[in-house]
């Protein structure tokens, strides 16, 4: 915990007793979200080969910006890095930055932080600033130069963090595609690093998959679709304009429609949500359709109360506009009226409703406006 913000170098010096001081410590900047394990792996194993005291990891953006520069001597080997704020203009004009990603050898580490000074600028504590007292005392200090300088960039705007999310999106609908899911239009779909997906899924697109949501194979995912800590099962199709949310199981070839929404839901193998549908805290048997404009309203205002749930059977038939009170359960193979609101458990193969026909009630907004009137 850097209780306050004293430069990089001072952060660092924060962790002392934290962590083995024998050992190489590997030290990453926070704002650097499109590095891999495989070029730290590099870092390391260049700072190991060269028996450094310590590596830093560089690369040459296409703008360096406010980066900090690395500056090398004669023989082409590390001198210093100079902060951006502090660089003299034959300095700015260098193209190889400093990403602020470090191993140091832990026995060399510690001594050095405690020789830093805020002569800077800033008035902070740099960590860049080690690099250069190391080399000072005669120590050997490695560079391992990235050959993407994309994957050390760092994020210091709302531009640069957007540049990156696409970036990080390409790399995950790649890997995917290469894995044998379609994904219709890349540039237009967004999956968590999370998100696990079979072979054989298909993604229409301005499709949104975040969270643990996993998705088998054959399964459809249509345009407009947000699923998250979602499972939708093998051959299952699921939109357009569809919202699942966590807790939503979709058994194989399980259908969650245009305009629906579920939530901590079981749709069984087969059944339908076809459409204009709110399903929450339900149980849905296999082989049901539920029509559109269907209602699970299970909310309990008091507090602490937790939600009830809804139980539909197997091979169920509901017909429009159907409002189904929790706690409530309808039994196999029955049939609900349009217009119905069901409050209490309905047994197998009933047909259940029956809601006031239609009045009509002539003039009555007329009668309504004559009354106001006066």
């Amino acid at each position: 915990m850097q209780e306050a913000p004293r430069g990089t170098g001072h952060a660092v010096r924060c962790t002392r007793g934290s962590i083995d001081e024998s050992a190489d410590v590997l030290v990453l900047s926070g704002d650097a979200p499109l590095l891999d394990a495989e070029l730290l792996r590099e870092l390391v194993e260049t700072h190991r080969r060269e028996r450094a005291a310590a590596t830093v990891l560089s690369f040459e953006p296409e703008d360096a910006r406010a980066y900090g520069r690395i500056v090398r001597n004669g023989d082409g080997r590390l001198a210093r890095i100079v902060e951006a704020v502090d660089a003299a203009p034959d300095e700015l004009s260098l193209r190889e930055a400093n990403s602020s990603i470090y191993v140091f050898r832990g026995e060399k580490l510690w001594p050095i932080l405690e020789r830093l000074e805020p002569q800077n600028v800033q008035g902070e504590l740099y960590l860049t600033d080690a690099m250069g007292l190391l080399v000072g005392s005669g120590e050997s200090v490695a560079v391992h130069k990235a050959p993407d300088p994309v994957a050390a960039e760092g994020i210091n705007t709302r531009v640069e963090l957007a540049a990156a999310a696409r970036t990080l999106r390409e790399r995950i609908n790649e890997r995917h595609m290469l894995a044998g899911v379609t994904i219709i239009d890349p540039a237009s779909t967004w999956i968590d690093e999370t998100v696990g997906l079979e072979r054989d899924v298909t993604i229409y697109p301005f499709t949104v998959l975040r969270g643990q949501t996993r998705v088998a194979g054959g399964a459809e995912i249509h345009p407009h679709v947000v699923a998250v800590d979602a499972v939708i099962g093998a051959d299952a199709i699921v939109g357009p304009f569809c919202y699942l949310r966590p807790g939503t199981v979709l058994a194989a070839r399980a259908k969650a429609g245009t305009f629906v929404e579920i939530k901590n839901s079981q749709v069984g193998e087969g059944a339908k949500v076809p459409h204009l549908s709110y399903i929450g805290d339900a149980e849905i048997g296999a082989g049901t359709n539920i029509g559109a404009s269907n209602v699970t309203a299970n909310l309990d205002h008091r507090p602490g109360v937790p939600k009830k749930r809804t139980k539909i059977g197997r091979n169920v038939r509901t017909a429009v506009d159907n409002t189904f009170v929790a706690p409530v359960e309808i039994g196999d193979d029955a049939w609900t009226a349009a217009g119905t609101v069901i409050t209490e458990d309905v047994p197998p193969g009933s047909l259940v409703g029956f809601p006031p026909r239609q009045v009509t009630r002539d003039g009555y907004v007329y009668d309504k406006r004559a009354d106001s009137d006066d």
